[in-house]
Formats: C-alpha cells, sequence, structure tokens
C-alpha cells in the first residue's frame, strides 16, 4: 500500500501587531506541492479574530529581547483552543470544524490519487490484446514444458483468432463471450484441409487453455473479475483406448517390420508404458544396472518431472548392446508422424485387425498391468501420472474385459428366469 504524506492540520494564532487580538488560521505541513522540492507548510487564514485567548503558562514559545514571554494557547481534551467569551469559543469551534475537513482531505488525497492512477491503468490494459497477451502467459507458464503443450496453447490462440479475428481487447471478455466461445469450439472445424470438426475432447483441452490464460490475465491484473472461475470447463468424453492383448504382442514379436528400430521401440514401450518422445531421447547413461535389477533415470518430456523406473530383462534387451553414454539408446528413431507407414504395414502383415498407432502401446502396457492384478496406484506411478484418476480410464477397460468374461460361460441347459 502507498505510504501517506503525514500531513498534519492545526488551528494556531497570530498575533496583530498594534493591538490585542490574534488572527486565527489553519496550518497544514508537510504539503507536497507539484514543482516544489521540498515540503511545504501551507497557512490558510479564516478572516477570524479573537480576544480572550487562555495561556498555558507551562509551556513557553518564546522570550522577547525585553523579557516579555510568550505562552502556547491552552487546549481542551479534544485540542480545540480555550477562549473565557462566548463569541471567542465558536470561532474556535468553527476554525476546529475546518481543520478536520482540511485533514480529511489530505489523508484521502493520496489515496484517492493512487486509485484514479489505478483506474487509469486499468483502462489502459483493458484496450491490450488478450491474443498477443496469450503467447506470453505461455512463456510465462510453460517456456520448460514439452512442446505439445507449447503446440496446444498456440493451438488455442487460432482458434480464438478464427472466433473473433485478430484482436479481442480485455475490455470485451466477460462471462458470455466466454460462453459464446466455449459453444464455438464444440462445433469448430479442423484446421487445414482436414474435413470434420474438433471432438469434444479437444475442445475440452483448447477451452481449458482459454480458461488458463484468463487467471494468469486476472493475476496479472488485466482483468479485475476471474472470470475462468466463473465459466466451466467442456466435460471430456470417455474416449476408447485401443490396445493389444498378450498374444499379439507375441505375435508382433515374431512379425518382421521393416524398420527394426520402430519393431524394438515399440515393444519397449509396451513392456515399459514409456511415450515416444521419452523413448526418442532416452540415452545409454539413463540405465544403470544395481543388484541385477535394470533402472531408467530420465526426466518426461511431457511433465518435465524425473522418473526412477525398473524395467524388465526382456525390456532391456530390446535396448541392445550398451554404447556411450550420451549416445541414445533408440537412434534413428523418428517422430511419430514419419512411423505411422511402416508402423501400419507391420501391423498388417501380423494380421491385427486394430486401429494401432505407436501410442497403443503404452495403453498395452497398462491395460495388461491391471489386468494381471497390478494396482492402479503402481500403474499411475509407472506410468508417470501426475493424477491417478488419468489412469483410471485403462481400468474402465479392464472392467469391460471382465463383465465379458463373466458372460464367456454359459450353461445351455439352464434357463434365465427374468429379473
Amino acid at each position: 500500500m502507498k505510504q501517506l504524506s503525514n500531513t498534519k492540520v492545526t488551528v494556531r494564532l497570530r498575533k496583530a501587531e498594534d493591538r490585542k487580538e490574534w488572527y486565527v488560521y489553519i496550518e497544514s505541513y508537510p504539503v507536497h506541492v507539484p514543482g516544489k522540492k521540498t515540503p511545504q507548510r501551507i497557512r490558510e487564514y479564516l478572516n477570524r479574530v479573537v480576544t480572550t485567548v487562555e495561556w498555558d503558562k507551562n509551556k513557553i514559545t518564546r522570550t522577547d529581547s525585553n523579557g516579555t514571554k510568550n505562552y502556547k494557547p491552552k487546549r481542551n481534551d479534544n485540542g480545540i483552543i480555550v477562549c473565557k467569551s462566548e463569541s471567542d469559543r465558536e470561532i474556535m469551534l468553527y476554525a476546529d470544524g475546518i481543520r478536520k475537513l482540511r485533514q480529511k482531505e489530505y489523508d484521502n488525497i493520496d489515496l484517492y490519487s493512487e486509485n484514479d492512477n489505478l483506474l487509469v491503468e486499468q483502462k489502459e490494459r483493458g484496450q491490450e490484446n488478450f491474443i498477443t497477451y496469450i503467447s506470453k502467459a505461455a512463456s510465462k507458464r510453460h517456456s520448460s514444458s514439452s512442446k505439445s503443450i507449447q503446440i496446444n496453447w498456440e493451438r488455442t490462440k487460432e482458434f480464438l483468432k478464427s472466433y473473433v479475428g485478430n484482436t479481442l481487447m480485455f475490455s470485451q471478455i466477460d462471462n458470455r463471450m466466454a460462453e459464446d466461445f466455449k459453444r464455438f469450439l464444440l462445433s469448430a472445424p479442423y484446421a487445414g484441409n482436414r474435413k470434420g470438426t474438433i471432438s469434444q475432447n479437444t475442445a475440452s483441452t483448447y477451452f481449458s487453455i482459454f480458461k488458463a490464460a484468463l487467471k494468469q490475465a486476472y493475476i496479472d491484473g488485466y482483468l479485475t473479475v476471474d472470470i475462468a472461475s466463473k465459466v466451466k470447463g467442456i466435460p471430456e468424453q470417455d474416449s476408447r483406448r485401443e490396445y493389444l492383448t498378450m498374444e499379439e504382442l507375441n505375435i508382433l514379436a515374431e512379425t518382421h517390420c521393416e524398420k527394426e528400430v520402430l519393431k524394438r521401440a515399440a515393444l519397449f514401450s509396451a513392456l515399459t508404458g514409456l511415450r515416444h518422445s521419452d523413448i526418442q531421447k532416452l540415452r545409454w547413461k539413463e540405465i544403470s544396472i544395481e543388484d541385477g535389477s535394470v533402472k531408467l533415470h530420465f526426466t518426461q518430456k511431457k511433465t518435465g518431472s524425473v522418473e526412477y523406473m525398473p524395467i524388465s530383462q526382456q525390456a532391456f534387451q530390446l535396448c541392445g548392446e550398451p554404447r556411450l553414454p550420451e549416445q541414445l539408446i533408440f537412434e534413428d528413431l523418428t517422430d511419430p508422424s514419419w512411423i505411422s507407414r511402416p508402423l501400419k504395414k507391420w501391423i498388417e502383415a501380423a494380421n491385427i485387425k486394430k486401429n494401432i498407432t505407436f501410442h497403443c502401446f503404452r495403453h498395452t502396457f497398462a491395460t495388461l498391468q491391471l489386468s494381471n492384478g497390478t494396482d492402479i496406484y503402481t500403474v499411475s506411478k509407472m506410468l508417470g501420472h501426475t493424477n491417478v484418476k488419468t489412469t483410471q480410464i485403462y481400468a474402465k477397460v479392464v472392467d469391460e474385459k471382465k463383465n465379458k468374461a463373466s458372460e464367456a460361460i454359459q450353461l445351455e441347459s439352464l434357463k434365465i428366469k427374468p429379473q
């Protein structure tokens, strides 16, 4: 909070030179006057005089050259100068009323000016472009985050531009605007030449980023209302997680793949649950063997968290012959967009009819772990999830398998009675 100037306002008296009268005035000090380097003492005469002032003989102000002593006037418990006559007492009450008024003005002047400055600053910020701010917010929040997160922030900005154009002033943002943008996302078309509209889960992701930018804008003072907390997000729909059975994994292991490093990396993902991005940058220095147990010590690219993970001997065999610490384990493993074709050919060669992407091998790891009795919290840690709720989607898949399994054995002679 801004410190006040501590200006004090006092009722004072000044002796008339040629008669026993005292002029009444208001003195304010210190007062900061524009253009003056030092604090000023301001006097305001009230065009009033008094003659019956009572003096305090215990408080000497000065002694004249002729030996005459001058005293301070007496003041009552309220600080009002004491006078003998009724008319002088009324003058002093009047003067004290003016003093109170001036004191209040000085006490409030700094607060008023600061508030005015804040209003001016808020108005200026209200004219700034939220579209531009999103990029600043992304840099502020995710400068060290994964490329995928940064791309999603950029895509959110592009969708917002598709909705409002290149300019959206902060002063134009309110609950209604946020709700309208939500409805736009729920029917927004894909970018580029791709036909159709984005999925509800994709819309949910982009709207969550929009809300995060609004929250940051509120924290930074661009918005006076926390709109993000007042607008509900777009609920995610349960999406199907395609995975491979243990039998299908074994078939793939026996099937030739034109990209040997792709085959090793995919099976490694199925045995460890690692993402493509983490496998691609995995180096030999991040593998250690302690008491015959193989462990990974690496930093997740997506979350930035440091992970310590034991892996099986089979997963270690897929890494190949150990090399220099800084060398990549899965050298020449290209980005997902470049492996989709050879991956598809490999899946088809194994006569597997599922739509399998590289990420499905991570789904496979999670589903098989849960199916084999590994508790969900352990699986969540092995996947590097920051929230166990993310892992629960795989538990639903396992529950579906159990439900189907419960109906697998049927006795033909046993009739089911209606419920």
